[in-house]
């Protein structure tokens, strides 16, 4: 990711020491380093990697201003009159600062690996398979809205069926005949809504993936950290006590913005009420991005600050036309074939031939491995959807065919009810 990229920036005094007094200025962050900047001169006066940081305290500056201190190397430094306050800045930094150590590129070495032709197979085929999902998860879309559609048109044939069987019951015994043997019927028991058993197959939940945020609720000033879980049916928010704060279902979401690639908002818009709307940030939400634009394709909405994001994410192996099947023989006799190793390479030779041979035995990249996880986690995330809509389905089409055969009957007695009056 790129390092020029601003997580977010706040503005502060930062203590000189060597001067002894203190400068204002704006304090920022980015995907891996920590950043002051003067306002007057315009100057960059402090700048460290997150993993050079030890330390990160709250404290207070002549025993009366809030502080926040930051201890790099042999080096401490001074922030005070951070807006929108200091326990925002503190949540946020050391959120930043622990998934850079607990992160494997918070190590530095960060070089690109060769492409493997087994890595470029396996991307491949993944690819493929995942699009040929999306194919099939947009053809169960459209054929849930047909059921959907059906079941309206089937309920609103239900209830005139109703309003004829009233008005045949008036017919068969008026209120003028002095001899009427029926009792006219009254309003008739409202039905139990069948449409509602099709949407509890959705309690059923298969979680994508869980990643810790820093969550922002109305105001900038209110800032927590929590958890977000992305789930086939939608959106979970909770704490760090694992207490659910909210639960967005999936229709219930009117949009969702990416404003930059470690922050996006989520929003649920409200008639006569104000909308529930959450900010969320992250350093693992370029990995969530992914997940999201495929479930709310539709509501996704990318920022100026994001744009980039999405096309640095697209790669060649997305575009590649090659032949899965021979990409598939091709992989599994390679490691077949790797699975023997000549013995004349075991019995000569020192660190160097099993340099070489450790080489050879490399199935994959560093970056390769990257892409791969990233396709199979959206292809686990179109597996859990696709089997959550076909519950749904399976559900309707037992309610479709109930009904179906309930409003038969209802025509075939109207009918020899209509034939007696005639």
């Amino acid at each position: 990711m790129n390092e020029d990229i601003r997580i977010h920036t706040w503005p502060c005094s930062y203590y000189v020491s060597s001067e002894k007094r203190w400068i204002s200025g704006k304090l920022s962050l980015t995907p891996i380093s920590v950043r002051f900047t003067a306002d007057k001169s315009g100057e960059l006066l402090v700048s460290f990697h997150l993993s050079s940081i030890s330390e990160i305290k709250k404290e207070s500056s002549n025993f009366i201003f809030s502080s926040l201190t930051i201890l790099e190397k042999n080096a401490k430094h001074w922030f005070s009159s951070l807006q929108p306050n200091r326990n925002v800045v503190f949540n946020i930094l050391e959120h930043f600062w622990r998934e850079q150590l607990l992160s494997s590129e918070g190590a530095g070495a960060q070089a690109l690996s060769s492409q493997t032709s087994k890595g470029k197979e396996l991307t491949g085929l993944l690819t493929s398979s995942q699009k040929r999902l999306e194919d099939t998860a947009k053809v169960l879309e459209h054929q849930g809205e047909q059921f959907d559609n059906m079941m309206k048109g089937l309920n609103k044939i239900e209830s005139e069926m109703d309003v004829a069987d009233r008005l045949l019951s008036e017919l068969e015994s008026p209120s003028w005949w002095p001899f009427g043997g029926k009792v006219l019927k009254g309003p008739l028991d409202a039905k139990p809504k069948e449409a509602s058993l099709v949407s509890d197959s959705r309690n059923k939940d298969g979680v994508i993936m869980h990643i810790p945020v820093i969550i922002t609720e109305r105001t900038e000033s209110n800032v927590k950290p929590g958890k977000l879980a992305l789930l086939a049916s939608g959106l979970e928010i909770s704490d760090s006590n694992s207490q659910i704060l909210h639960r967005f279902d999936k229709k219930d979401v009117d949009d969702v913005k990416v404003h930059t690639p470690y922050e996006i908002s989520v929003r649920q818009r409200f008639i006569g009420k104000p909308d529930i709307s959450y900010r969320l940030l992250s350093a693992k939400m370029p990995e969530a991005i992914p997940v999201l634009e495929m479930q709310f394709s539709k509501k996704i909405q990318f920022m100026e600050d994001a744009l980039g994001f999405v096309g640095a994410r697209k790669t060649p192996q997305e575009d590649a036309g090659a032949s899965i099947w021979q990409a598939a023989s091709g992989l599994i006799g390679s490691m077949v074939q790797g699975g023997s190793i000549p013995s004349s390479s075991e019995g000569t030779g020192g660190g160097g031939q099993q340099a070489q041979l450790q080489k050879h035995r490399e199935v994959v990249s560093e970056s390769e491995a990257q892409e791969l996880k990233r396709i199979l986690r959206k292809l686990k995330s179109l597996a859990l959807e696709t089997e959550t809509e076909l519950e749904r389905q399976d559900e309707a089409l037992d309610v479709i065919t109930s009904s179906v055969d309930r409003a038969t009957m209802n025509i075939d007695k109207q009918n020899r009810r209509i034939k007696k009056l005639t």
